[in-house]
């Protein structure tokens, strides 16, 4: 949601980079101070590469990945992350093999579920989860308990922007974090100093984008 409070932190990647905007906003049961925009490195392909290139280094030579579980609308970084864990030019654990890009549903309690035509894709299968953002750390929280119910190995979450290193016991590796914003603050949403100095709701956010009140 541009506005006069919305600017990039750039980095040497020209094409990566995170638009963020200031203010007051719901995500869950949390207020924070600023809006973290990722809708174009989701959907456009050069950025969503340049996301994909920095986030491989951390799981390239460690880590075995045979499905990637793409939360928030992240399938195109998923699928460029797959491409760049399986290239031949330097030695990884995944080189050479296929790797499912895979996405959940949610039944009417917010729970993730699969398809019973999509559980053989994770059964048996290390799994690396994918989500737009990290705030709460619910959404991730609830991916890993789903990978773990339907028989998969949980190989590490990756985001484009956490607030956390840590979820559900697994390290949490991203390409943004809070220090890139150096203000950035999170409260429980019944005391939040933002709504007690009378400053209004702008957005309710989450890893899909937003909707203005």
């Amino acid at each position: 949601m541009p506005n006069e409070n919305s600017y990039k932190i750039q980095t040497k990647h020209k094409n990566l980079f995170l638009r963020v905007t200031k203010g007051h906003f719901s995500i869950g049961r949390n207020h924070v101070n600023y809006y973290i925009d990722v809708s174009t490195q989701k959907t456009r392909l050069s950025e969503a590469r340049a996301v994909a290139e920095e986030l491989v280094s951390f799981y390239s030579h460690t880590t075995i990945v045979d499905a990637i579980l793409c939360l928030d609308g992240t399938e195109v970084i998923g699928t460029c992350l797959a491409e760049e864990l399986t290239k031949e030019d330097f030695a990884n654990m995944n080189a050479h093999q296929t790797i499912y890009i895979v996405t959940p549903e949610f039944n009417a309690g917010s729970q993730l579920f699969f398809r019973d035509n999509i559980v053989p894709m994770i059964r048996g299968k290390n799994v690396l989860i994918l989500a737009a953002s990290v705030s709460t750390g619910n959404t991730a929280r609830s991916a890993i308990e789903a990978v773990q119910y339907y028989g998969g190995r949980v190989s590490g979450v990756a985001a484009l922007f956490s607030t956390v290193s840590e979820c559900g016991g697994f390290p949490v590796f991203s390409v943004f974090n809070p220090n890139d914003l150096g203000d950035y603050a999170s409260y429980p949403s019944h005391d939040c100093p933002l709504c007690k100095a009378g400053q209004k709701i702008e957005a309710l956010v989450n890893g899909y984008g937003f909707s203005k009140l």
